[in-house]
């Protein structure tokens, strides 16, 4: 059984969230799970450069950006809380970050060791990289730190390949996957298509576990399961993670007249008229029959400004399909 902790590593309950799932795990043997963390962002306005956290805390568009740690908890209250229970849990009587630090390059990390040397790896550098934020007080945006929290979790290489750039892709995929699969709070335990939000008590998580084992993922080819997740962002108002998703299918099934009018639709949402154009143009010609291409291509022709090449596709799209008539 796969578990996926959509979670970022500056969320305090992500951090209690650990916890309390490797107690349900060690307290329901049965449960023989495999842990995967999968990134998540509270913050993705943090500057690039830490600052100090106690500065930033006065600052409400952050609280506003931490309350998706606790949602319905004001910020304030969640520390306080926050602080107690991680005390509790056996995290540390020392608590509390010490930085507004950027965590991309962690999840990049996260990643990277994922890759390289499993879920055990990737678990002990998630335990590094959210201890040296919360109770070490360290600057996890820092390349140096997180190389030294690499080599102490088993991944030494790590550190090497943060600074060649590697891993971007991946989380930045991995984040507008996590949108279009739901997730919306830090952490989120999903598996098979089941989630539970939030840092919930071992017993409600043990739970989970239970009523979640022998579920089977969905057997779905990778290209398939990209290509739904792509359309869930299109739907979600995303055209530019729709295409982000979309570009591997384009170059490897450039042909395919789905992938293509999909990335057609995510050009007209994201106004880059022109190549919706020139994708729509095709597949009319292609298939003169297809009444919403023409309806497309009309409406893309008509918003920049070109409205009597616009009105041949929209009258042939309505004559085809009567409720496309204005």
């Amino acid at each position: 059984m796969r578990v996926e902790v959509w979670a970022d590593v500056v969320c305090p309950w992500a951090y209690i969230g650990k916890r309390r799932l490797e107690r349900a795990l060690a307290d329901s043997p049965e449960s023989r799970a495999e842990v995967v963390w999968r990134p998540f962002r509270i913050d993705p306005m943090a500057p690039e450069r830490a600052v100090p956290l106690s500065e930033e805390l006065r600052d409400p568009v952050v609280d506003a950006a931490l309350s998706q740690c606790a949602p319905g908890v004001s910020p304030a209250e969640n520390r306080v809380r926050v602080s107690r229970i991680a005390e509790e849990e056996g995290i540390g009587t020392r608590w509390g970050a010490a930085w507004r630090a950027d965590s991309h390059a962690a999840h990049r990390l996260l990643a990277l060791a994922l890759d390289s040397g499993g879920s055990l790896v990737q678990g002990a550098v998630a335990e590094g990289v959210m201890r040296a934020h919360f109770v070490e007080g360290r600057d996890i945006s820092a390349h140096e730190v997180l190389a030294d929290i690499a080599r102490q979790a088993g991944f030494p290489q790590g550190g090497a390949l943060l600074s060649e750039g590697a891993g971007d892709r991946t989380v930045r995929e991995s984040l507008l996957s996590g949108k279009a699969r739901g997730v919306k709070s830090s952490p989120t335990l999903v598996i098979a298509g089941r989630s539970l939000t939030g840092a919930q008590p071992a017993e409600v998580i043990g739970e989970f576990l239970r009523h979640s084992e022998g579920r089977k993922e969905r057997n779905v080819p990778a290209e398939v399961e990209r290509f739904r997740q792509a359309e869930a962002l299109l739907d979600l108002g995303d055209p530019l993670g729709c295409l982000t998703l979309l570009a591997p299918l384009l170059e490897e099934q450039g042909e395919d007249r789905g992938v293509r009018l999909l990335a057609g639709r995510a050009y007209f949402r994201s106004a880059q008229l022109t190549r919706a154009e020139t994708v729509l143009e095709r597949l009319v010609a292609e298939s003169p029959d297809d009444s919403y291409a023409r309806l497309l291509l009309g409406r893309t022709l008509e918003r920049q400004g070109r409205d009597a090449e616009a009105a041949v596709h929209l009258r042939v799209a309505a004559a085809m399909t009567p409720a496309y008539e204005r």
